[in-house]
């Protein structure tokens, strides 16, 4: 089976072990500068690199096929970490919901464009409902959850949603592995926990952010960037039949602005080759992801 990817501005496809019909047919339209975007009035999400943020420039419906494919991704990566973390999962057309116990929180990501009613009132109720540390992960901007009679208590910040095309970079300045024993794994734990930082899950206990269950997870995998024989950054990466993810890129604080970050993608990249990859930008990582040839496929609003 075969899903395309983008490169140069064309479609060619490339082989995937397993395809997934619906989000395969996605793939093919997948423009990440939102040209096909379809709407009443020609609304587009502004970029402003300046800032180092994406903010609405209108309400009107705005879908770019290739933010689907990276919710689609969010979506299996959640659920392999969910499920890893032996957390209670549900998950209805509308959204998802993985309930990682008390220091790991609640989150809630919405799955579609077009949630229905019963979803959206489900969803706000589970946030309504949750015990502690909760975010719901909107990548369409449909919900406000900021109503005051919703008395959800959760204010948004908005990041951008990014895609890249298959195109070959050269090799990385560092050495990058995958991560392969429990040594490694806990190696890269430590660099997301403190470095991205994970403020809630410190003080670290090993393997509650990634358990050695993860591993095992079909398309799942974890990095390491090694400078001078020392490990100083880390990320995840989720395969499915359409794209690649990319989550947590995180540099270890007293390695920073020497290369890491870059050689991390570089390495990453160049392993998830030949298929699309996406993620969502933290401020910090923007103009990075910006050189390497991410463009921004959406803004998904983050309420916490």
């Amino acid at each position: 089976m075969s899903s395309p990817s983008i490169g140069g501005g064309a479609l060619h496809a490339v082989n995937t072990p397993t395809a997934n019909r619906a989000t395969t047919a996605r793939a093919s339209q997948l423009d990440p500068l939102g040209t096909d975007a379809v709407c009443p009035a020609d609304v587009r999400n502004v970029y402003e690199p300046g800032h180092g943020r994406v903010a609405p420039a209108h309400t009107g419906r705005v879908t770019d096929p290739g933010l689907s494919l990276a919710t689609d991704n969010a979506a299996a990566m959640w659920t392999a970490l969910g499920s890893a973390r032996s957390a209670q999962i549900l998950r209805r057309p509308g959204f998802l919901y993985v309930d990682g116990g008390e220091r790991v929180g609640v989150r809630l990501l919405v799955l579609t464009d077009a949630i229905g009613a019963h979803d959206e009132a489900e969803l706000i109720e589970l946030a309504r409902r949750r015990p502690g540390r909760t975010i719901v992960e909107d990548p369409f901007g449909r919900l406000d959850l900021g109503q005051s009679f919703l008395r959800l208590r959760l204010s948004p910040r908005y990041l951008p949603v990014m895609a890249r095309g298959v195109a070959p970079l050269p090799p990385p300045a560092l050495r990058v592995v995958p991560v392969t024993g429990p040594d490694q794994l806990a190696t890269a734990e430590q660099i997301v926990v403190s470095g991205f930082p994970m403020e809630h899950l410190l003080p670290y206990r090993p393997g509650e952010m990634f358990p050695a269950e993860l591993v095992h997870g079909d398309g799942v995998a974890l990095y390491l960037a090694v400078r001078d024989g020392v490990p100083v950054g880390a990320c995840l990466s989720i395969v499915d039949s359409a794209v690649a993810g990319l989550y947590w890129v995180t540099t270890a604080p007293e390695h920073r602005s020497v290369g890491v970050g870059r050689s991390l993608m570089h390495g990453v990249l160049n392993a998830l080759a030949p298929r699309p990859v996406t993620l969502t930008a933290a401020r910090a990582g923007i103009p990075l992801y910006d050189s390497l040839g991410f463009t921004v496929v959406g803004t998904s609003t983050w309420w916490t």
